[in-house]
Parts: structure tokens; sequence; C-alpha cells
């Protein structure tokens, strides 16, 4: 699996990059078939006061790219936020593929009988 983290606006820190290794790890643990994973922090300055932390994953997986985006005024929320949308993006895409195959064999026993 590859592995990108970068940031945009702000220095992808140690602490940051631990972060969000701990939180990936569950959402891999779901599903094995992880080809690519790239993952962008952003700290957009809208106004003088205004500043929004955006992190931003996208999910290759073998048949599909998962690309999920979240946005929150601290960083490490963002990261929560987007870590649980991945999960449940990922895990209805393993149902779904594991519901494909499972119709095809039970019409393979249909037409057998």
């Amino acid at each position: 699996m590859n592995l990108t983290i970068s940031g945009h606006h702000l220095e992808v820190t140690p602490a940051l990059r631990e972060y969000v290794l701990t939180k990936l790890d569950r959402v891999t643990r779901h599903f094995d078939q992880v080809v690519d994973v790239t993952v962008l922090l952003t700290v957009e300055k809208l106004k003088e006061k205004e500043r929004r932390q955006k992190a931003e994953v996208t999910l290759r997986v073998k048949g599909r790219d998962i690309f999920v985006e979240q946005s929150h005024e601290d960083l490490y929320a963002a990261i929560d936020q987007l870590m649980d949308k991945l999960d449940r993006q990922v895990v209805r895409h393993k149902e779904c593929s594991q519901d494909h195959h499972h119709a095809t064999a039970k019409r393979l026993d249909a037409n057998a009988g």
C-alpha cells in the first residue's frame, strides 16, 4: 500500500502524520485490498478570524477510488470526522462487492438444480 500525506499551507508534523496513520489503520483493517492512499491536509484562510482546516483522502481500492473530504475549525477533529466517513464508505464498498459475488453463486446453484 502506497501512502502519501501532504500539507497545503501547513507543515505535516510527525505527530500529525502519526495521528493520520493511527486513524487510517482502523479503515484499512476492514479492507485489505487498498492499493493507494493520498491524504491532503489544508489550512484555508477565508477571512481574518476564520481559519478552516480541511482534510481530504483518496483511497484507491481494486475497482474503485473513494474520495472523502471534511472541514472543521480543528484539524484533528476534521481528521476524525474524515476517517468516520471513509470507514462507512469502505464498509459499504466491501458489502457491495461481496453481495455481488454472493448473488452470482446463488444463481449458479439455482441453475444447477
